[in-house]
């Protein structure tokens, strides 16, 4: 009697990949108009995005719900290419995110571009590959949104599904991608390539354990999660949060006043002990430094002027080296000191000059280092159009109608401070930085320049210019410095500058 035979086990349907999805952000009225112009509308102002031919017009209008970037790029036709170029265009204006959608069309989680050249593109994953996350990652709540992100990511993951950031916990110990696609809660390989890309998640050995050594060149292990989050979030480049005065909370909370309610008790009067004594010439220098915003471009500060201000400021007066000492006889090894005009946690100095000279008697319009051993001015190719940037950028931080003659951009070199001190690293940079400020105003003053101190500065396009990663060494503080007007042609009157 012939045996039936059992039916054959069919494979498993292959689940579908999660679709990328591009789409204007919702900050944004993208406008796509019959004729082919292109434009949008961000806080009721109008930004003009080039043509497009009138035959891609219906398809452009997708971008206000969304494309699968698939579709567009890489371009096969001419209406893609059109496409691919709006879509970059307005992801260079911050105005393109990107939806990981599953196949029903249900949101796992959206990515918002922190950096102007973000375009997304999953890092290719094989199931012999371990990822962990990043020390530098981390989950937040944002109004009623779940957040990943991390200091060293050019975008941050939006995350819709519960699943996704139960499944991404998991990783804060290395995973096999075989194993984790065993998972019945797998997240997929586009998510895990994406975040990898955006050095969220990293690749490790198999049997490494992902310690801090193991992330990254030597210059990022010596940051400490806190100061490397407070510095890209503190300045422009790698983060696109709403930045400078902006007065956030008015309408929620009352205007600090300008000097602090008195303490109880009965007060101990000073003004009686000043005396009347003529004020010695550090009191009038002190009373004589402003900052000044406008700047005399018929009279530019003279080369003579700038070598004896970085004199007064920043030369490096004397050099020597002396061996880690840990007490007891335990000897480490030799460490190079310096002394310089201004105090610094230390004795690191840890604190560099660029400048990016617009307007100078006597020095080429350029970019340059200031070795403050040599005491000499090294140029470093710089693009016309960064170094314009820059100088717009400052002008804009200070509300001023023109650039500064010179910039000085005041850059930490990181490990030099951070190989000594845990926890308080980027604190002590900072401090660094205002009394450096402080020296600076004094020196402009003192030889009759004037200068203005510059809130923030864009991390990314330093490292542009400098060709150096932005967490090795970066600007950490700006001033600007030149010829002050006349007195009164600023339209401000003495004493409040």
């Amino acid at each position: 009697m012939a045996r039936s035979r059992a039916p054959k086990k069919k494979p498993a349907r292959k689940a579908a990949a999660p679709a990328l999805v591009a789409r204007a952000n919702s900050q944004i009225a993208l406008e796509v108009y019959a004729n082919g112009k292109v434009g949008a509308y961000v806080d009721g102002y109008a930004v003009e995005l080039g043509n497009i031919s009138p035959d891609t017009v219906a398809r452009a209008k997708g971008l206000s719900e969304g494309l699968p970037v698939t579709s567009f790029s890489p371009a096969r036709k001419q209406a893609d290419q059109e496409i691919e170029a709006l879509a970059r265009r307005l992801a260079r204006a911050g105005l393109l995110e990107y939806r990981l959608a599953a196949p029903r069309g249900s949101e796992l989680a959206a990515i918002e571009p922190q950096v102007p050249d973000y375009w997304p593109q999953p890092a290719k994953l094989g199931n012999a590959d371990t990822i962990v996350l990043s020390r530098f990652a981390y989950l937040r709540r944002r109004g009623n949104e779940l957040v990943l992100e991390s200091p060293r990511s050019p975008a941050l993951f939006r995350i819709a599904d519960p699943k996704i950031a139960a499944a991404i916990l998991t990783l804060s110990t290395p995973q096999k991608i075989s194993a984790l696609r065993q998972e019945k809660n797998f997240v997929g390989l586009v998510l895990l390539g994406l975040l990898v890309a955006c050095e969220i998640l990293f690749r490790v050995d198999a049997k490494s354990e992902g310690l801090r050594a193991d992330e990254g060149d030597p210059n990022l292990v010596v940051w400490d999660f806190h100061d490397l989050l407070f510095h890209t979030h503190s300045t422009e480049g790698r983060q696109a949060n709403p930045m400078g005065g902006r007065y956030p909370y008015v309408g929620t909370i009352a205007p600090p006043p300008a000097v602090r309610e008195p303490w109880q008790g009965a007060p101990i009067d000073l003004q009686t002990l000043t005396g009347n004594e003529p004020a010695s010439d550090f009191a009038v220098l002190l009373a004589a430094r402003h900052s000044v915003r406008d700047f005399d471009d018929a009279r530019p500060i003279a080369l003579t002027e700038l070598a004896r201000l970085l004199d007064q400021a920043a030369r490096v007066k004397s050099k020597w080296t002396s061996p880690l000492d840990f007490g007891e006889g335990d000897i480490g090894p030799d460490l190079d000191y310096t002394s310089r005009p201004y105090p610094s946690a230390g004795s690191s100095y840890e604190l560099e000059f660029y400048l990016t000279v617009n307007t100078c008697e006597g020095l080429a319009r350029g970019f340059y280092h200031y070795d403050a051993e040599r005491h000499a001015l090294v140029p470093i190719p710089a693009r016309p159009h960064d170094m314009e940037a820059q100088l717009s950028a400052a002008s804009f931080g200070m509300d001023a109608p023109a650039p500064p003659q010179i910039l000085i951009t005041i850059a930490a070199r990181f490990n030099r401070i951070a190989w000594k001190y845990s926890a308080i690293a980027y604190s002590l940079i900072l401090k660094d930085v205002g009394v450096l400020l402080q020296t600076l105003y004094l020196g402009a003053t003192d030889l009759g320049l004037g200068g203005c101190a510059i809130g923030t500065s864009n991390i990314d396009l330093f490292a542009r210019m400098t060709g150096q990663p932005f967490h090795t060494e970066g600007p950490v503080g700006q001033f600007a410095l030149g010829r002050p007007l006349p007195e009164g042609f600023d339209g401000l009157p003495a004493g409040h500058r």
